[in-house]
């Protein structure tokens, strides 16, 4: 099992916590976040919330359309046959927020938490993007204004699942994934760097994890790590977790900031535009890491 890194997000005036968020970002690209601002209640709340939805219609989820490749609901397939997702885009705007509470009826109550969850991992995404950063020596960057998307995953585990994947191997496509996990079911396994096997992620209670993806690697020319990693099933129980991304800036177009790039550190990855890649990584997933590859310089 994994003990990650944990930041203090209340500390980070601290040397140390600056220098531990981007160690964990370089070897592990995954950390947990503790005194993050999300009151248990309110990820409580949030997570009854998003239960109810999975108890709706079929039409009425499939209203859920993409906005952006991949960015709406999500039924089951043959790669991945236990699994099923909303997605919420853009999840940085209240008015997008509104309108996916409205596609799917949801109630005042939830739609007032799920408003409120989405403001509040939007700051919290922002301020850990910020950090980090700042603890490579930038310190004029506007994740504000970067694209949002909620996901919100459930993993349909039974008896006869017990020890098969729940959604196959990956990375994340955007620049960092904040997850709020399943109280009850674990099964979140990570590949470490060090000794190439997938490793279970230790739990703790009240803290988030943070998953560095596809973009925070090119962002960061190279630097930072984006983190391989499934979900098992351990146990016939389904299992929840709800995701909020930071993708990719407003305009799309992903690159390494002028500062990460000399001669000593040449460009590696091509300019791309996110929601292109998007589309490739979804293409090549069961392959993870391909599409990333494409744009090696």
């Amino acid at each position: 099992m994994a003990t990650l890194p944990v930041i203090d997000l209340a500390e980070f005036t601290d040397q140390n916590q600056r220098k531990n968020l981007l160690e964990a970002s370089c070897y592990w690209g995954c950390f947990r976040v503790i005194n993050h601002g999300i009151p248990g209640a309110l990820q409580s709340q949030m997570k009854a919330a998003f239960r109810a939805l999975f108890d709706l219609p079929d039409d009425v989820k499939r209203r859920n359309i993409d906005v952006i490749h991949g960015s709406g609901y999500m039924g089951f397939t043959p790669k991945n046959p236990l699994y099923e997702a909303f997605g919420l885009y853009d999840a940085s705007s209240l008015t997008d927020v509104d309108a996916f509470c409205s596609l799917l009826d949801a109630p005042s109550h939830d739609r007032e938490t799920i408003k409120t969850y989405a403001k509040k991992s939007h700051e919290v995404i922002v301020q850990i993007a910020t950090k980090l950063a700042e603890s490579m020596g930038l310190n004029d960057q506007n994740f504000g204004a970067w694209q949002c998307q909620f996901r919100i995953n459930k993993y349909n585990f039974t008896q006869d699942s017990v020890g098969s994947s729940g959604v196959q191997i990956h990375t994340d496509s955007g620049f960092l994934t904040l997850l709020l996990e399943d109280d009850c079911v674990g099964g979140l396994e990570i590949l470490d760097p060090g000794s190439g096997s997938y490793v279970e992620v230790d739990p703790l209670p009240g803290s988030l994890l943070v998953n560095l993806g596809d973009v925070a690697k090119v962002w960061s020319n190279g630097l930072l790590h984006n983190v391989k990693h499934r979900v098992q099933c351990k146990a016939a129980i389904p299992r929840f977790s709800i995701a909020f991304f930071l993708l990719a800036p407003k305009d799309d177009k992903v690159e390494a900031p002028a500062a990460l790039v000399d001669s000593d550190h040449p460009r590696m990855y091509k300019t791309f535009f996110y929601n292109d890649y998007r589309k490739l990584s979804a293409d090549l997933q069961s392959r993870a890491g391909e599409a990333l590859s494409q744009l090696l310089m």
